[in-house]
């Protein structure tokens, strides 16, 4: 197992990479809000040959990550029809064939699964996945899960007394999936809590329990992700996260954030003092690509908050709703764009 990159302000990615459209019908998958439930109908390939498609079209991303020159790697989330969807519904105690529908972060309603009963991990989920990405490359690798906060509030609680017991019994599903993943080769596991944004008043309730619990006793360099949701759904973005700084008291080294869209101001990041951050500096509403100035200058904008040794660059989330070309192309600004600060700092 390789080690993780060592250099100033390695780069890696968030979670997503675009799914080739002879996998997936993106017509369909631009008009839906991202599924909570299954969404069966968004996959091109038949049943029976899909697992095997979608093992090619991941082994594409990796090769595109590679000559982009991408430091830590994911599997660009290619089997999934959404970041959560994929775990949440492996779930026992989830009703996944009787949904409710639930307001989203944006208002509209969207399908949920609806609790039934008590929430266990029947079976490894995504471990397969990674053993898939370790054996496809040789660079460092990541693998990203939903978060427990983030899927309570994603479901219809209809067997818990409140929503905070309902996040810490998909705490206990994570953390088991967290140590296999680690068993299995992942060099960093991250965590998406997108919803800690939007539900910033129920996060500080029980949130950062949630996600301690989630990562209890666990040996491995672990991430977590929160955003404003992405590029393509919501357009407009606040300066300033409503639930932030009080992730520092959370269980996982990183943090990983967005800050190119919303263009961020950067002095909250001096908030965060014992955490790597992970900072998006891909605006992923823009359709043309950063030049490699631009990725730098937004880099060294957060130096004057984070020393170098804490920083890596990322894109913000959602990448897989960019055509394919231009997600390459902005990842090889993002790699150009970390080279140039670390020349400068030398």
């Amino acid at each position: 197992m390789p080690p993780l990159p060592t250099r100033l302000i390695p780069t890696t990615l968030i979670g997503s990479y675009p799914q080739p459209d002879w996998l997936i019908d993106r017509g369909r998958l631009l008009e839906s809000l991202p599924p909570r439930v299954r969404a069966r109908e968004l996959w091109r390939i038949p049943e029976a040959h899909l697992a095997a498609a979608q093992d090619d079209a991941t082994e594409l991303a990796i090769r595109d990550f590679e000559r982009a020159g991408v430091d830590i790697l994911t599997d660009g989330e290619i089997r999934r029809e959404s970041y959560s969807n994929r775990f949440a519904t492996a779930l026992e105690g989830m009703d996944i064939d009787n949904p409710a529908m639930v307001p989203g972060r944006t208002g509209r309603a969207n399908a949920v699964p609806r609790v039934v009963g008590p929430v266990r991990r029947r079976r490894p989920v995504e471990v397969d996945d990674l053993r898939f990405l370790r054996a496809h490359t040789d660079r460092a690798i990541k693998i990203t899960l939903p978060g427990p906060f983030t899927m309570s509030q994603q479901a219809q609680n209809e067997a818990y007394p409140d929503q905070a017991s309902l996040a810490l019994d998909l705490a206990d599903a994570v953390n088991e999936e967290v140590r296999d993943l680690f068993a299995a080769g992942a060099d960093v596991v991250q965590l998406d809590e997108p919803w800690l944004q939007s539900r910033a008043e129920q996060a500080r309730e029980y949130a950062i329990p949630a996600i301690n619990r989630a990562l209890a006793g666990v040996e491995g360099t672990t991430a977590l992700h929160t955003c404003f949701g992405y590029a393509y759904v919501v357009h407009e973005k606040p300066p300033g996260y409503a639930f932030l700084s009080e992730l520092n008291e959370c269980a996982a080294d990183q943090l990983a954030i967005e800050s190119a869209q919303p263009e961020l101001d950067l002095a909250v990041l001096g908030e965060i003092r014992d955490k790597t951050i992970i900072l998006g500096v891909l605006d992923l509403s823009d359709r043309e690509a950063e030049t490699s100035e631009e990725v730098a200058r937004r880099l060294e904008a957060a130096l004057e908050f984070v020393p170098p040794e804490r920083l890596q660059a990322a894109p913000d989330c959602g990448m897989k709703y960019l055509p394919r070309e231009l997600a390459f192309a902005k990842l090889r600004a993002l790699v150009e764009g970390a080279r140039l600060v670390r020349e400068r700092i030398a």
